[in-house]
């Protein structure tokens, strides 16, 4: 404990810090530092400093207070200090000296070029990076909002050969422009106990670290530095792993692919990824382990083990565009966005209130910009938006279906990008996962119809003709009613999807949609492959007028997938497989 607080004294006195290994940045200075922290949405601005007597101080004062009166209390704060100071010297008292009592120092503040700042001033306008605050004789060089570290931790689980994606927040920094430094345990020599904790730097100076067979067995330690990319760097903060690194599995199911996406795309070219990673609510359940998935090894269904997978693999594919489904909101905070976020990609999530579950899309920052989003809940688009007033009056004539249409929480997430060379190109790009009931395939033609509907109104209304990529688990194979209605533009009211449950559910509607469909990666014979069913549930449409098919990433073999019986396995995280394909415009 001593000797954290001790560390944390330490990061508060001193110069800035300076870059590691000496790099550019300010100069160390002589005096101690004052540490400022104002924003303007919030009413009061703290300080923090160290008093010469060695206790440290942390004020908060009101950003429009006059700094006279945060200058006063200053020297308030600095008299008790000394007072206590002397309290502790008997003897010094006795002998008449003057060192134990509680004299208060002169407190004012200078500007950077050396004038004194004015009493009446605001705090927000006077506390300003580089002025130097006198506390008597002692100096102190005023940092105002300097990078800092608000969290810094690594995952639970570190396999050999696998992407290890620190979650870095920052305030006044960003990850891209802090400093890691990794650290391995040392190995015991003779193989016998380690007398204490000795770290031996990784030749590896990057965000994300990939360790090797030879660190199994061994912890891993990261250090950071948090830095504005203005040359400010904060003190640094440092956290080491829960467990040593693990064996990897060997060869996975997307290793073969991952030959095909080593680089990212050139700017006219867009390569996309769909894929349903299975939630870790409904992976680790009973009924999963004993009935849905039996065959794979308890461990492999755990979600630590499945994220590791999950990363390597989706940043191994050098995406611009990632669509997700069943993404627990848990793993999109702490797993996913902060790993994606390291390989070039912005996260957005819409969950499921009822599942705790959702949907994700990620984009290449590089590539494209976020103008906006138009999520719905498909019940609640039904009954609320004008949009939809035709069909929601259809759909009243049928109570059965009506009823279980409005029970579901099924979304839909629709973001529009541009791109940053080219403003006038501009992509609809829609997310879903329809209801997953075997004989709902007249419900899920309810939630398509609204969703067409509402894309209809991103891409034509809100954004007259701009190009749409709908991706998603749409849980329908090629011969279903849903895939012939968005492939076809329409569906009968006479189709059978329209009595997929039977005629007590019947409901005969007349469909369509305006758009011209295609699915990028064609009819694949599955892309859900699991103890009990086989098929192709997911698709990759895309607007054929704007745009093309460049290639499409061949699935796994039937061999790969198969090597452990079904989906998931120890080689592959989910039931589902990513289907990738790259686009170009026409």
């Amino acid at each position: 404990m001593w000797r954290r607080l001790r560390s944390a004294l330490r990061s508060l006195r001193g110069s800035p810090a300076a870059p590691p290994h000496g790099g550019g940045g300010r100069p160390p200075a002589a005096m101690e530092r004052a540490v400022v922290r104002c924003v303007p949405s919030e009413p009061k601005l703290s300080l923090r400093f160290v008093l010469p007597d060695g206790s440290a101080r942390h004020m908060q004062r009101d950003q429009a207070e006059p700094l006279g009166r945060a200058l006063a209390r200053i020297a308030t704060n600095a008299a008790k200090g000394h007072g206590k100071a002397g309290k502790k010297s008997k003897k010094a008292r006795a002998e008449g000296s003057a060192e134990g009592e509680a004299t208060v120092p002169a407190v004012r503040l200078f500007s950077r070029d050396g004038a004194v700042v004015a009493e009446e001033l605001p705090n927000a306008a006077a506390w300003q990076d580089g002025a130097v605050l006198h506390i008597g004789d002692a100096q102190y060089r005023v940092e105002r909002n300097p990078p800092a570290l608000t969290e810094l931790s690594l995952p639970r689980s570190l396999l050999a050969g696998f992407p290890v994606c620190p979650k870095v927040s920052a305030e006044f920094a960003a990850p891209q422009h802090c400093v890691f430094r990794w650290f391995r345990e040392q190995r015991p020599a003779g193989g016998g106990d380690a007398a204490g904790e000795a770290w031996v730097e990784t030749a590896a100076a990057e965000r994300v670290f990939t360790p090797s067979n030879a660190l199994v067995g061994l912890r891993l330690k990261l250090r950071c530095t948090p830095g504005d990319g203005e040359q400010r760097y904060g003190p640094a903060r440092e956290v080491e792993s829960s467990g040593p690194v693990e064996a990897g599995p060997g060869a996975c199911t997307f290793d073969a692919r991952h030959l095909y996406t080593k680089k990212v795309c050139g700017h006219g070219s867009i390569r996309v990824v769909s894929y349903n990673i299975l939630a870790d609510t409904y992976a680790q359940t009973e009924f999963s382990r004993t009935v849905l998935y039996p065959y794979c090894a308890p461990y492999a269904l755990e979600i630590d083990y499945r994220q590791n997978l999950l990363k390597k693999e989706l940043a191994g594919y050098s995406a611009d565009l990632i669509c997700l489904q069943e993404v627990d909101k848990s793993v999109f905070v702490d797993s996913l966005a902060p790993a994606l976020d390291a390989f070039g990609l912005e996260g957005l999530f819409r969950i499921k209130e009822k599942q705790h579950e959702g949907l994700a899309t990620f984009y290449r920052r590089d590539k494209f910009s976020l103008l906006s989003q138009h999520d719905i809940v498909f019940s609640e688009a039904l009954l609320s938006e004008p949009l939809h007033k035709e069909l929601c009056e259809q759909l009243a004539k049928y109570p059965l279906v009506q009823e279980k249409v409005l029970q579901r929480s099924s979304v839909l997430q629709v973001s529009v990008l541009q791109s940053t060379t080219d403003s006038s190109r501009k992509l609809c790009v829609a997310n879903t996962h329809l209801y997953w009931h075997p004989k709902g395939g007249n419900i899920r033609l309810i939630q398509i119809a609204v969703a067409m509907s509402h894309i209809k109104h991103v891409a034509c209304d809100l954004y007259p003709n701009i190009p749409v990529i709908f991706c998603g688990d749409f849980n329908s194979t090629p011969s279903s009613g849903t895939y012939s209605f968005i492939n076809s533009g329409g569906i009968a009211e006479d189709h059978e999807d329209w009595i997929s449950n039977g005629e007590e559910e019947r409901c005969n509607m007349s469909l369509s949609h305006p758009f011209k469909l295609l699915s990028a990666c064609g009819e694949p014979a599955y892309t859900n492959y699991v103890g009990g069913f086989h098929g192709c549930l997911d698709y990759i449409f895309i607007d054929r007028n704007a745009l093309e098919v460049e290639q499409v990433i061949p699935l796994p073999s039937h061999e790969e997938i198969t090597t452990h019986q079904a989906l998931p396995s120890v080689s592959h995280p989910s039931d589902h497989i990513a289907l990738i394909c790259d686009l170009k415009w026409k």
